[in-house]
């Protein structure tokens, strides 16, 4: 395929599908973050929940039985071979959880609104996605290097399968494969009824995504010759890339991310004619329009101190075991439980 498309074009091609994928799962399959934490603490409702967990363990199972049969070498993923911040993790999820809960919705949910014509949803992702790129090289960078430093970790990965692994003489695929595969039975067992069949299906689809982003890349960093990070779906600096790409091309290398953008969009299209139609919408509320605005820029500052979004770490990173994954997974979900409450009850009772 190398031959034929070229290193550029695979990478656009690996993101691009894997992001299709996520696009037609959040507008046919209702996959969504916010509204997970929202029906478990509002609605009593957990079969998103255990959607996420069906996604959680198709990912990891494919992530470590990649590995264990020589398809990846998740010890060379950007996330297994940099040590984060904790404080990052924390502040960062936290912020990035209140913000989504502010605007609506996540990185990845925004997109998929704006693939069913939400005018709104492209004034989030703008701004979202112009202040993840200024905190990660403008204006606010000197925030995030400063206090919150990402520091690469050329030792043992820095990954929870591989610290246990090390410490019981343990081989850490066989940990990953362990966890993934219960994770994937207790979510079909624990799903729905009454949905079971369409949510696990749906969840297994978004963990076929994310554990193809990984393998995808990792082949053409192995078999090209440009240095291409191994990475999978995440949807914060995407957006930031995207725009940059689209404004300054010319003698840019297109990265995984922006094909990621891309696919989203055109799933959710597809998603949302397959579903009940495209249709452009407003926000003929200008209030309601700053708090979405402040909630995207607080979403884009927080994902980047994090490392990630709801995605990014909750998904892609919690699925290769990072260390400091479970910590932005729990602060962002905090975060939007703090951020709905507000939302519904206001200031005083959400404290």
């Amino acid at each position: 395929m190398l031959d034929t498309i070229g290193e550029s074009a695979a990478i656009l091609l690996v993101g691009g599908v894997g992001g299709t994928l996520l696009g037609l799962a959040a507008r046919l399959g209702k996959f969504c973050t916010l509204g997970m934490v929202e029906d478990a603490h509002f609605g009593q409702d957990f079969g998103r929940m255990w959607m996420w967990v069906t996604a959680l363990g198709v990912a990891i199972t494919m992530n470590f039985g990649a590995d264990a049969l020589g398809y990846i070498d998740l010890s060379a993923t950007g996330l297994l071979s940099t040590r984060f911040s904790v404080p990052g993790a924390l502040l960062g999820g936290l912020l990035f959880g209140y913000g989504m809960a502010q605007s609506g919705n996540c990185g990845y949910g925004v997109l998929a609104r704006l693939g069913g014509g939400d005018i709104r949803a492209l004034m989030i992702a703008l701004v979202m996605g112009i202040t993840a790129t200024a905190t990660i090289f403008g204006v606010l960078s000197g925030i995030r290097n400063g206090l919150f430093p990402f520091e690469p970790s050329p030792g043992a990965p820095q990954g929870l399968a591989h610290w246990v692994g090390d410490a019981f003489g343990l081989s850490a695929n066989a940990i990953g494969l362990t966890v993934g595969i219960l994770a994937l039975l207790a979510s079909i067992r624990f799903q729905t009824t009454g949905h079971r069949l369409r949510r696990v299906a749906w969840g297994a689809v978004v963990g076929v995504a994310i554990s193809s982003g990984f393998i995808g890349t990792y082949s053409i960093a192995t078999q090209g010759f440009e240095p291409w990070p191994i990475a999978s779906h995440t949807f914060t600096a995407p957006v930031g890339d995207t725009i940059h790409y689209a404004m300054y091309s010319t003698g840019l290398l297109p990265k995984f991310g922006i094909g990621s953008v891309l696919g989203v969009l055109i799933g959710s299209v597809i998603g949302s004619l397959i579903q009940d139609g495209f249709r452009w919408e407003a926000c003929d509320d200008p209030r309601e329009l700053r708090r979405q605005l402040a909630g995207a820029a607080t979403m884009g500052f927080g994902a980047v101190l994090a490392a990630g979004c709801s995605v990014g770490q909750g998904l892609s990173a919690l699925s290769m075991f990072s260390a400091t994954a479970p910590l932005v997974a729990v602060s962002i979900w905090f975060g939007a439980w703090l951020g709905l409450k507000h939302l519904i009850y206001g200031f005083e009772r959400a404290t």
